[in-house]
């Protein structure tokens, strides 16, 4: 059974929580990088210069940021609270159709649905502004909704 008693987070309020959950996520990893450099830089059987570290710490730290980004908004958008920081900042949380909370995997799909909405020049987000249900694309294809508090 469809609840249809929501009110659906609009555009602006779901941009604004993807902000704030960019900028928390990427300063709270920014350090990893500069230490998995400086990690491989004192590895005496590496021998990698400045240069060398500091690219093979991008491409370590690109892996632990999806890692990272993974969790972090499956685990939020499935725990008791629905929502990321940044969706708690702006009064929005993640629900199923029928309002309940998501488990880690819809969370998962919904995550991983974002890249397929990112990958065809973010027209899979602006969806959000002009369905029904303001539903992006991975909102769609993982069957949630993002709904105001």
């Amino acid at each position: 059974m469809e609840n249809t008693n929501f009110e659906f987070a609009g555009f602006w309020k779901r941009f604004a929580a993807t902000i704030i959950d960019g900028v928390l996520v990427i300063y709270f990893t920014s350090a990893l990088k500069w230490v998995i450099a400086d990690v491989l830089r004192i590895q005496p059987d590496l021998n990698f210069d400045f240069e060398e570290s500091q690219n093979i710490a991008y491409y370590i730290w690109s892996v632990y940021l999806v890692l990272i980004r993974w969790c972090y908004f499956a685990g939020m958008e499935s725990s008791p609270l629905q929502a990321t920081l940044g969706k708690l900042a702006v009064g929005i949380y993640v629900t199923d159709r029928r309002g309940s909370r998501i488990g880690f995997g819809t969370a998962s799909g919904r995550f991983f649905g974002k890249l397929l909405s990112s990958l065809i020049v973010g027209i899979g987000y602006l969806m959000a502004g002009f369905t029904e249900k303001k539903q992006a694309l991975h909102d769609q294809m993982s069957d949630c909704m993002v709904v105001s508090k």
